[in-house]
């Protein structure tokens, strides 16, 4: 059973977000912060998306406060995961995508990086899941996928253009998270970079 199935199988339709008719026939994706008590919603449009990319809310997953003592920030959840296949040279390559949102500037780096890392460990969750319960054993395997960290702020401020830090060589984990700034048409492939 390919993953993409067990996914939508595995995570109710309030934990995920549905793709969204986008320009020129392509598939794009909202992803909505709700209002709370200390900011307005916002949201970030991604266009370009692949065709089978699930978007799972990572923040939906209640915090494990109960069982854990959040000494190492491991109760936090970044707020999205895309899990995404793409065609590469007659090749699919297959993609996990974490992406925490910020409003404005706030949050330091160490609490996004522990974000980044907890919603990382709900896939970790969702792999041994898929492993038990439906019998897959190579269910997400992390071998067959490659990670992407993303950090995007300053959403609220429309009138910047998009800045996305250089880095060198890849966003591959939370500590060398790709760090986008007033998001404006972003594309599936900025968030994904080389592969």
């Amino acid at each position: 059973m390919p993953d993409h199935d067990i996914l939508c199988e595995l995570f109710r339709k309030e934990a995920r977000v549905a793709l969204e008719d986008g320009d020129y026939g392509k598939k794009a994706v909202t992803l909505n912060e709700p209002k709370c008590d200390d900011h307005k919603g916002y949201s970030v449009v991604i266009s370009n998306m692949p065709e089978d990319a699930v978007v799972i809310k990572g923040d939906a997953f209640p915090s494990p406060t109960t069982i854990f003592s959040n000494s190492r920030g491991e109760c936090k959840r970044a707020d999205f995961v895309i899990v995404a296949n793409i065609p590469i040279k007659k090749k699919t390559r297959n993609l996990i995508i974490f992406i925490e949102m910020k409003k404005g500037k706030g949050g330091s780096e160490l609490e996004i990086i522990q974000q980044l890392k907890g919603a990382w460990c709900v896939i970790d969750y969702c792999r041994s899941i898929g492993q038990r319960f439906w019998k897959q054993e190579s269910f997400l395997n992390p071998n067959d996928y490659d990670y992407r960290f993303v950090s995007i702020r300053d959403i609220a401020i429309n009138k910047k253009p998009t800045r996305i830090s250089p880095l060198d060589g890849l966003h591959d984990s939370p500590e060398r998270m790709l760090k986008i700034n007033s998001p404006h048409h972003l594309q599936f492939k900025q968030l994904v970079g080389a592969v």
